[in-house]
């Protein structure tokens, strides 16, 4: 069987490349150029079952026809499309360009649905980008060596409102909290810009007051969320070692996901870095 890969940029595409041919599957990889890492043409030139198609973001049509061509009716999006691209300067072909002209808004979740539904329409079945990744989704339960203080299980629950809140409109699925105050809301930038701007604020806050007392002025916790109706095809929360990166720039001491809806990638490096920086990390149930 057959299966074709939307490929966005992060490794997401590439270890889903690996499960799937594990499992088997012949794989056609649509990779976006503004996007996708070339370090996908290596893997398929290393495995005859991989092909590889470069296409540009506007190039709605152009993905159809190499599904087709490629006798594709199975497909999975891997791998981040920055939100940043759907106003950039990419010219969309005649089909993007109609399905754009009918949106309501612009969001993830309404722009992806569409597209969906065109593939559909044309007979190409878009599936759950989790489903060969399902061992890498978080399990309930403390994560790290450390569990979450009494301090920061404060702002998790505080947090856990307002990013539930802020993806119900799809404007983000992340928070950084400091001692029950929303310091940042990812938007558009994505979730480590985010977790960065607010180690930024932190920063300026001390540099304006050294020294003095600050309500403030505490550890930041990350707190990212699912959307309340997480369409599993595309967007699905993803964690990784660059995230940890950021907080740890930040000065956050803390992360909080979802169990079950969250992906985390390099799992075993991922736990052992934070084991190291001291951060605790925790995946809570839906709804906690």
């Amino acid at each position: 069987m057959k299966l074709g890969l939307i490929a966005g940029n992060g490794r997401f595409p590439f270890l889903l490349l690996e499960a799937a041919r594990a499992q088997g599957f012949a794989v056609t990889v649509a990779a976006i150029r503004e996007e996708t890492d070339p370090e996908i043409n290596h893997r398929a030139a290393a495995d005859e079952k991989i092909t590889v198609t470069w296409l540009s973001l506007g190039e709605l049509s152009r993905l159809i026809e190499t599904f087709h061509k490629e006798d594709v009716k199975l497909a999975v999006m891997a791998g981040q499309v920055k939100h940043k691209q759907i106003f950039s300067s990419i010219r969309p072909d005649w089909r993007l360009a109609k399905l754009l002209l009918n949106l309501r808004t612009r969001n993830t979740d309404m722009l992806l649905g569409a597209v969906a539904k065109v593939l559909a329409d044309e007979g190409i079945e878009l599936i759950s980008s989790t489903a060969f990744l399902e061992p890498l989704l978080a399990e309930e339960g403390v994560l790290t060596a450390r569990a979450p203080d009494d301090e920061e299980r404060k702002d998790i629950e505080y947090g856990l409102g307002v990013a539930r809140a802020v993806s119900g409109f799809d404007i983000g699925q992340t928070v950084v909290v400091a001692a029950q105050a929303c310091v940042a809301v990812e938007a558009m930038e994505g979730t480590d810009a985010a977790i960065a701007r607010a180690g930024e604020l932190m920063r300026s806050l001390e540099e304006d007051a050294p020294g003095e007392a600050s309500t403030l002025r505490r550890r930041l916790t990350v707190v990212k969320v699912a959307k309340p109706k997480q369409d599993m095809r595309f967007d699905v929360p993803v964690i990784g070692i660059r995230t940890l990166e950021a907080m740890k720039s930040a000065g956050a001491s803390c992360l909080s996901v979802e169990a079950g809806r969250t992906l985390l990638f390099d799992r075993d490096a991922l736990i052992g870095r934070a084991n190291e920086e001291n951060v605790a990390i925790i995946a809570v149930p839906r709804g906690y």
